[in-house]
């Protein structure tokens, strides 16, 4: 707030002047505030494809997706550095840039970790000789298919949940650490979509801080009273 009193700077300045200040430094400390969040904490992504159908939706009319408009979802670009991605998490990442002709950043589930051996059996896989509990993929949506995988170390191999339509790991291969940008924590939109990925306290915790998140943008860009 910026006050036109003995002490202050601006006090010899005409009212509409020292609004028109305010009102900058507010924006640039709000831009200041998203550009930070979106390049160390979260950034947001949109769902273009019908891989993931459906547990994240991609809109219609474009082949295999189930809503009028595309998921947007929160990932979370901090926490892979404090600990390991783990096995069923959604994560975001740069693909490799022969992956499905254009490469690009793709939203998939994280299947095979460093060292796993996958291996496929008429649509149903076994990581390391156990049958992996995959059961957010729908019955008519599995391939059928029969394969062998062995990840390398410090590859990740991610399939997409509608797996008889998703272009993935089972094609281009794993994907280094260095290209994971990290788990998808919440969808945001659309509005009868608004879910968070982390269960329990943390999911709680995340969804409070999207909210205070919210909360205190709205301030920081609220019109504020300058004194005469």
């Amino acid at each position: 707030m910026i006050y036109a009193s003995g002490r202050s700077r601006f006090r010899r300045l005409p009212r509409r002047v020292r609004l028109g200040i305010d009102w900058l430094a507010t924006v640039a400390v709000a831009v200041l505030v998203v550009l930070g969040i979106k390049a160390w904490v979260v950034n947001p992504y949109r769902i273009p494809s019908a891989s993931m159908e459906p547990t994240l939706h991609c809109a219609r009319p474009t082949s295999g997706c189930l809503a009028d408009g595309s998921d947007r979802v929160l990932a979370n670009r901090f926490i892979y550095h404090f600990r390991r991605p783990h096995r069923g998490e959604i994560v975001v990442f740069d693909a490799p840039p022969q992956a499905c002709g254009t490469g690009g950043t793709f939203a998939k589930r994280l299947i095979g970790l460093p060292g796993d051996r996958l291996r496929e059996r008429d649509g149903r896989w076994w990581v390391n000789g156990k049958l992996l509990d995959d059961s957010y993929v729908e019955a008519g949506r599995r391939d059928h298919g029969s394969a062998f995988f062995e990840v390398p170390r410090g590859g990740y191999f991610f399939m997409g949940d509608n797996r008889s339509s998703s272009c993935d790991s089972r094609t281009w291969g794993p994907v280094p650490r260095s290209s994971l940008i990290g788990p998808v924590i919440a969808t945001y939109w659309p509005l009868g979509r608004i879910s968070v990925n982390t269960p329990g306290p943390a999911g709680a915790a995340i969804l409070a801080g999207l909210c205070v998140l919210v909360v205190s943008v709205g301030l920081l860009l609220r019109r504020r009273r300058v004194s005469a």
